[in-house]
């Protein structure tokens, strides 16, 4: 238990992966001060770094023989069983190509960032540490301090460099409002920060819970998937991790931070906050909670499945009502991360591969949004959708993206987004409660409603302001973050099995340890 080991690639790529992000952050706050082009350069060096070295993961990784084929152990408190121990199997390598793309294309919608530059990019590096951190670790305490890591830096992302929105507190309560700061990106950055926080400590003390109850004294994932726990330790612990993990992935009703926290960061940070960090809750679910408590996921799905419907639908009927654009993503990814968890809690290989991809295919969507909507805030200095209008004269690029993501975000076939749901509601329909498929797909021809119109009213309407006829299109660095996206949503749309393909043996093997297969 106390060697080093290193298998897979023969060097520590997942390591390197990792490390790269927080060896930036180092140079940017001691090499780089008063210099911003230093500071970008070296920025976009570390996440260039760990999207080659993803790209490299995702591309030797051999679907055919699954398993954790990338592996590193190093000791780091033997006397209680805590190693830096990481691996990544089928699921893992498509969640840090994400992270790799995500991060790369938020660097670049960074670039016009001049308020305390070093010190954003700085925490934005930090917390990208703390993604792959999570994605790869397989020991438990280790995977915990990870999670915190990629936590707490956005309170004071969104704290310093996020924005206020414009909300006039009205009625009975407007008082509360005012007194509480709702709508400031203070409120915001704290509402986040003690949600995120509160999931911690559930999540916490089921580590804790497993920990001492399997008697092994080791932190291993793969260590407490050999331990027999009581059908009570269970069903407790996994509605422990349940609460943690759900609340970062914006389970209803606990993911009104979510909202708040997405129009409120910055843009690279909203791109990270939807595209990744919500897709650590529910990974904790699925490789956590699923892969080490298979009685209490089959006791617990149809909580899981139906509060996932509820959240497709809400999000759904919530993203409808918004006037800000942002929070239009913001609550149609609350809608979309429904769909993700429903997927898992079908237990059948369609679903479960179709969650995964889910997570994947919303990942650079939504990156992709939150890019678009910072460029439009940028160039026409609003948010609010009834003061837009007739932009795709303007800018016929942002539009063009913008309405790709759009028809992705409902589904449509040739994009990434298509074969996730489709997955999905196959598994839905295969699973004990068919009934989860009617509200699903209810909640996909909502989305489609308020996508086709916000995207009309904003770029294919008339012109409403006078002030925007002389709007810019975006130019240099700003379109390597959509072109990036916009091709990749296609890509895995017309190649559905570049995802499949390595997260079907990982699903499989999920599947055999849950009981479902034999």
């Amino acid at each position: 238990m106390g060697e080093l080991a290193v298998t897979g690639a023969g060097w520590p790529v997942l390591s390197l992966i990792t490390l790269a992000p927080f060896i930036g952050a180092l140079l940017i706050m001691f090499t780089a001060r008063g210099r911003p082009g230093a500071v970008r350069g070296i920025a976009l060096a570390a996440t260039g770094v760990s999207l080659v070295l993803s790209l490299y993961v995702f591309g030797t990784y051999r679907p055919q023989a699954g398993g954790f084929q990338f592996y590193e152990r190093y000791p780091l408190v033997p006397a209680f069983g805590i190693a830096v121990e990481l691996g990544a199997d089928g699921i893992s390598v498509l969640m840090i190509l994400l992270t790799g793309l995500i991060i790369f294309a938020g660097v670049f919608a960074s670039w016009t960032v001049r308020q305390r530059d070093q010190e954003f990019y700085a925490l934005l590096l930090t917390l990208v540490t703390g993604v792959f951190g999570v994605f790869v670790a397989l020991d438990l305490f280790v995977f915990f301090l990870f999670y915190e890591l990629a936590v707490l830096p956005m309170y004071l992302l969104i704290g310093i460099w996020g924005s206020s929105g414009h909300i006039r507190p009205r009625g009975v309560f407007g008082w509360a409002f005012r007194e509480t700061g709702v709508g400031t990106k203070e409120y915001a950055a704290m509402k986040l920060t003690l949600y995120l926080l509160l999931g911690s400590a559930f999540i916490l003390v089921g580590i804790f819970v497993l920990y001492f109850a399997a008697g092994s004294r080791s932190f291993s994932l793969l260590a407490l998937q050999q331990a027999a726990f009581t059908p009570a330790v269970q069903r407790g612990v996994f509605l422990a991790l349940y609460v943690g993990f759900g609340t970062l992935a914006g389970v209803w009703p606990l993911h009104t931070w979510s909202p708040d926290g997405h129009a409120s960061a910055p843009t690279a940070v909203s791109m990270l906050h939807a595209g990744v960090l919500m897709k650590l809750g529910a990974y904790g679910v699925v490789r956590v909670a699923m892969g080490l408590l298979p009685e209490a996921t089959a006791y617990w799905a149809p909580l899981v499945g139906t509060i996932a419907t509820i959240n497709i639908v809400y999000g759904a009927l919530s993203a409808m009502a918004q006037t800000d654009l942002k929070y239009v993503v913001a609550y149609s990814s609350v809608s979309h991360m429904g769909i993700v968890m429903l997927g898992a809690a079908t237990l059948t290989e369609a679903g479960l591969n179709g969650s995964v991809f889910q997570m994947f295919a919303h990942g650079i969507m939504t990156g992709l949004f939150f890019a678009l909507v910072g460029l439009i805030y940028e160039k026409a200095h609003t948010r609010e959708i009834g003061k837009m209008g007739g932009f795709g004269r303007r800018m016929p690029g942002i539009a063009a993206a913008f309405t790709l993501g759009a028809l992705s975000s409902l589904g449509l076939p040739g994009l990434s987004g298509f074969v996730a749901e489709i997955l999905t509601f196959l598994g839905a329909w295969q699973s004990a409660s068919r009934w989860w498929l009617f509200p699903a797909v209810a909640g996909t021809f909502l989305t489609a409603v308020y996508v086709l119109r916000v995207t009309k009213r904003i770029f294919w309407g008339p012109l409403v302001e006078a002030e925007h006829a002389h709007l810019e299109d975006a130019r240099g660095p700003e379109w390597v973050s959509l072109v990036l996206l916009s091709a990749i949503l296609i890509l895995f749309g017309l190649l559905p099995a570049l995802a499949i393909a390595p997260v079907d043996p990982a699903v499989m093997g999920l599947l055999e340890r849950l009981g479902v297969l034999p």
